[in-house]
C-alpha cells in the first residue's frame, strides 16, 4: 500500500477517539508502543463517564492517572508500572491479578468483553498488512477480540516478525504520527546487582535457553555471558543486553526444540538501538503471551533458565513479587508460567533473584514472615533457586528446617541473627 494512499485515511487524534463512547470497555496497548496521541485525545473529552481501560504498564506520560480523570477514565491495570501504582493504592484505578498467560484468554473467550481496542501500528505494508511492532503481548487477542479498532499509526513503529500483523481494513480510524517510541534506559549497575550477576552467570551451561524480565540484575547476568556457547531465548520479553549477544556469535538458538534457531518473545523493552535491532529482523519472532509463556512449551526447551525477580522471599521459600503488602507495585506477569516451565525443562534451572536488602538496608529481603497483605506469586511448591549477593541457594526437596538455614545462610549478615531467633519462636527449632 503506498503512502499516500493509507495516509489520505488519517484523522487527527480527537476524530479518532470520538469512537469511544461512556461505559464501554477499552483495552490500551502498553510498553514502547504505548499509542500516547490516542490517551491525551481521550483524556480531552469531557463528555465520557465509566469507561473502563484495561492494559499492561504503560509507558511515557500517563495522563489517565491523573485525579482529574477519576470516574471518566477507569484504569485498570493487568501488571501496572510506576504511574498506576498511587491511583491504584488511592482507589482511583484497579488491578487485576493474573497470570501474563491467561490474559488473552480473558479477552477471546469475553470474560472482558472489549468495546474497542487502541493500538500502536506500524505503516501498513504493499499487502496491506500493519504490525503491533515491539508489543504483541496481550494486544492480539484484543485486536482479534474488540468490536472496534482505532490506532495511532507511526512511521518510526518497527515492523515485527512473527504473530504480529493487523490487518489496514480493520482499522475503524488512526491518527497518523513520526515520534519515537518510548525508550527504556538502562540504569547503572551496583556493586550488588554485579555480585547477583556473576552468581546467576556460573549457573547458566552452554546450550541454555533463557528467559528474563526487565532491569538490572537480568542486565548484570546477560553482560557476564560473553563466554558461553549456543544460548537461546524463548521468554516473554528482553532489551538491549540480548544484542550483543546475538551478535558476538554467543545466541544462536541452535539446541531450541521450540522455534529453532530464532530468538523468540512477546515484547521488548528498551532503546532506539533495539528497535532497529527487531525491524524486520526474521531472527527474532514475537508472539502473544498465551504462546510464548505456555509451560506446555517452554519445558520442551532444553536446559531452561528462568530469572526472575521478587520483592520478598519468606523462610518456607514463598516469593512475593507483585506487591510490598497490600500495596501493588507491579503484577504476577510471567513468573510463574517460566518458573515452572523452567523447572520441568531437561536441565532447567528456575531461578529468583533479589538483593538482600531494602531501603538503604535497614530492611531485610528475606524474612521469617511475608507483610501482611503481599501477594505469593511463585509458591514454596514451586521455588527452586533464590539468589542475592551473598550467595545461591536451591530449595527444591528441602524440608521447611533446611530451607530456613539455606535461606539465612545468604542474607544480609547483619540479620541472620534475628532471622534465627524469628524461626525458632515460628517452628520451635533452633538454627545453627
Amino acid at each position: 500500500m503506498r503512502d499516500q494512499e493509507w495516509k489520505s485515511k488519517a484523522a487527527s487524534a480527537d476524530e479518532v477517539v470520538a469512537h469511544v463512547r461512556s461505559g464501554q470497555r477499552v483495552f490500551v496497548h502498553g510498553a514502547a508502543a504505548t499509542p500516547t496521541a490516542l490517551l491525551e485525545a481521550l483524556c480531552r473529552r469531557t463528555d465520557l463517564e465509566g469507561v473502563e481501560l484495561y492494559h499492561l504498564h504503560l509507558a511515557g506520560s500517563v495522563p489517565v492517572a491523573d485525579p482529574a480523570q477519576q470516574g471518566r477514565l477507569v484504569s485498570n491495570s493487568l501488571f501496572t508500572g510506576a504511574a498506576l501504582r498511587k491511583p491504584i493504592d488511592e482507589a482511583r484505578a484497579d488491578f487485576i491479578p493474573v497470570f501474563l498467560s491467561d490474559i488473552p484468554r480473558l479477552f477471546k473467550s469475553r470474560r472482558i468483553p472489549l468495546d474497542v481496542a487502541i493500538v500502536q501500528l506500524s505503516p501498513p505494508d504493499r499487502h496491506g498488512l500493519c504490525t503491533l511492532g515491539p508489543s504483541v503481548d496481550t494486544a492480539l487477542a484484543a485486536v482479534e477480540s474488540a468490536k472496534v479498532v482505532i490506532a495511532e499509526i507511526n512511521e518510526r513503529m518497527p515492523r515485527t516478525i512473527g504473530h504480529t500483523a493487523v490487518p489496514f481494513s480493520k482499522v475503524a480510524a488512526f491518527v497518523a504520527t513520526d515520534r519515537p517510541l518510548h525508550e527504556a534506559e538502562a540504569n547503572a549497575e551496583s556493586d550488588v546487582e554485579a555480585r547477583i550477576g556473576d552468581l546467576i552467570a556460573d549457573l547458566v551451561e552452554d546450550g541454555s535457553t533463557l528467559q528474563m524480565g526487565i532491569g538490572a540484575i537480568p542486565d548484570a547476568v546477560l553482560s557476564r555471558l560473553g563466554n558461553k556457547r549456543d544460548l537461546g531465548i524463548h521468554t516473554e520479553m528482553f532489551s538491549d543486553r540480548v544484542i550483543d549477544l546475538v551478535e558476538g556469535g554467543v545466541i544462536t538458538n541452535r539446541f531450541k526444540r521450540i522455534h529453532q534457531g530464532r530468538t523468540v518473545t512477546s515484547f521488548v523493552s528498551g532503546t532506539q538501538r533495539l528497535f532497529d535491532f527487531i525491524d524486520d529482523n526474521r531472527g527474532v519472532e514475537f508472539h502473544p503471551c498465551d504462546r510464548t509463556n505456555d509451560t506446555a512449551l517452554i519445558r520442551q526447551n532444553p536446559k531452561v533458565v528462568a530469572i526472575n525477580s521478587a520483592l520478598e522471599v519468606d523462610l518456607t521459600g514463598q516469593v512475593c513479587a507483585d506487591s510490598i503488602g497490600h500495596r501493588i507495585y507491579s503484577g504476577i506477569g510471567g513468573q510463574m508460567d517460566f518458573i515452572h516451565g523452567a523447572a520441568l525443562s531437561d536441565g532447567g534451572k528456575p531461578i529468583i533473584a533479589l538483593p538482600s536488602t531494602a531501603a538503604g538496608g535497614k530492611v531485610s529481603r528475606i524474612a521469617a514472615m511475608l507483610k501482611p497483605g503481599a501477594g505469593v506469586v511463585t509458591t514454596r511448591g514451586h521455588v527452586h533457586w533464590i539468589v542475592t549477593e551473598y550467595g545461591a541457594v536451591d530449595l527444591y526437596g528441602l524440608t521447611l528446617r533446611q530451607r530456613a538455614e539455606a535461606l539465612i545462610s545468604i542474607a544480609h549478615p547483619d540479620f541472620r541473627a534475628g532471622l534465627r531467633r524469628e524461626v525458632a519462636q515460628l517452628r520451635h527449632y533452633p538454627l545453627a
